[in-house]
């Protein structure tokens, strides 16, 4: 009964350590470079894409909830299903829609926001650390898509409307990530608030790395194979997972 017990109350999700944090870099690069190649290089488009995406995301989620404990490859599977769907689903909104990218990252910042606050009053909390009943990881795989979705959005925003280009448009986010590490490192600002801004702006910085990587010459990118690219991140992605220690717990707690 104790044990039982125990094992419900552990948290389902990794702790964030700087490993979480390159795993997630090359899953949202992996997500830019997987969604482009079903929806541009095998010419689906975003709708077709995102269906075929969608699927995959809704049973490894479901998969997820139901597992009685941590699994890293299921949880890093579900974090790449959301991040692939995320990337055809922002340039669906964004560019089929008309709706362009301020209007897109507008939306599903709004998406973001809500579903944060919906969670904050159904469970009390939306620290990361919480995640290990049904009810909070519903909540966590809804906030995680849109937030991949919206960094979509906003990395296309600021490499193409922004014109910060790829390489530029990875340096801004690069750079504002370092900027949350030093208010991480030496201020009391709430733990929770700085992960999910990290969070979020992990996705972008990963959509202007796969976009240099796999764009044409033209546009500032470097054409390489987008299949390729992503077998590549995938080796890498699950290499990381089985080098770098994965543990649940030991989150970020609100300040």
């Amino acid at each position: 009964m104790i044990n039982n017990r125990l094992s419900k109350d552990l948290a389902k999700v990794p702790a964030v350590t700087l490993g979480f944090w390159i795993i997630k870099i090359l899953a949202t690069t992996l997500g830019e470079t997987g969604g482009d190649t079903l929806s541009m290089t095998y010419n689906l488009g975003y709708l077709i894409s995102s269906a075929i995406f969608v699927v995959p995301l809704i049973v490894l989620v479901f998969a997820q909830v139901a597992a009685g404990r941590f699994h890293p490859f299921l949880y890093w599977a579900t974090i790449i299903a959301s991040t692939t769907a995320g990337t055809t689903m922002a340039d669906f909104a964004t560019r089929s829609l008309g709706i362009g990218y301020a209007g897109g990252s507008a939306l599903l910042l709004g998406c973001v926001l809500v579903s944060l606050l919906a969670w904050r009053l159904a469970t009390g909390s939306v620290a990361v650390e919480t995640v290990s009943g049904a009810r909070s990881e519903i909540f966590y795989w809804i906030t995680i898509t849109f937030s991949q979705t919206l960094g979509t959005a906003l990395g296309d925003w600021a490499a193409d409307d922004g014109g910060l280009g790829y390489l530029g448009g990875a340096a801004v986010f690069g750079g504002t990530l370092l900027v949350l590490v030093g208010i991480w490192r030496f201020t009391s600002v709430s733990r929770v608030l700085l992960f999910w801004v990290a969070f979020i702006l992990t996705r972008p910085l990963g959509a202007t790395v796969g976009d240099f990587l796999d764009k044409p010459l033209a546009k500032g990118g470097l054409d390489l194979s987008r299949p390729l690219a992503s077998a590549v991140l995938l080796a890498a992605i699950v290499a990381f997972v089985m080098l770098i220690p994965q543990r649940p717990g030991a989150h970020p707690r609100s300040s």
